[in-house]
């Protein structure tokens, strides 16, 4: 799982990079003496679309998504790992629904080529692809492991008067 990890976040980082070089470039072609690239702008939009999706399945796993953390203050524990649980195969369907349909985009753009770049369309999606499959692997055995032995520590609700994340110092700096 952590060189799935660190290979994802390499492509993540490699397209912000990649994204940060050719805007510049690009901002850099108007005002400077040099030829313009018309394939910089297309490559970058790509390049956002790897950033996307080729990180989203660490952010799963890493509990980075989008929450609503009012459940997770539900004085309840029962009912907070019921909707984390629910949350994750939510995440799971949808990736999955978003996988088929990239897979489609896949198998049928196998002749197609971007218009400035000339790069094959199938390469563009297959990346997206495996961003897809990652998240929907990583929402189920996320929703597995929460089910089995609940909210982590970090994810948990923050009470007040409790020791850990978020708790309130005391007056003399240290936690109560």
């Amino acid at each position: 799982m952590r060189v799935l990890t660190a290979l994802e976040l390499g492509v993540a980082c490699l397209a912000g990079a990649l994204i940060f070089v050719l805007i510049l470039y690009q901002a850099l072609q108007r005002y400077l003496p040099v030829p313009g690239v018309v394939w910089t702008g297309e490559l970058s939009e790509f390049a956002l679309v790897w950033l996307t999706f080729g990180a989203c399945g660490v952010l799963v796993t890493r509990d980075g998504h989008i929450a609503l953390q009012l459940v997770d203050a539900f004085p309840r524990p029962g009912v907070v790992r019921a909707v984390h649980v629910l949350a994750m195969v939510l995440v799971a369907v949808i990736g999955a629904g978003f996988a088929w349909a990239c897979w489609e985009l896949v198998s049928a753009a196998g002749f197609l080529t971007s218009p400035a770049l000339g790069l094959p369309m199938a390469w563009v999606y297959a990346i997206t692809l495996v961003g897809l499959v990652s998240t929907t692997i990583r929402a189920l055995a996320r929703a597995v492991h929460v089910a089995r032995f609940g909210v982590p520590e970090a994810d948990g609700p923050v009470v007040p008067g409790v020791v850990g994340p978020g708790a309130p110092a005391t007056e003399d700096g240290g936690r109560p």
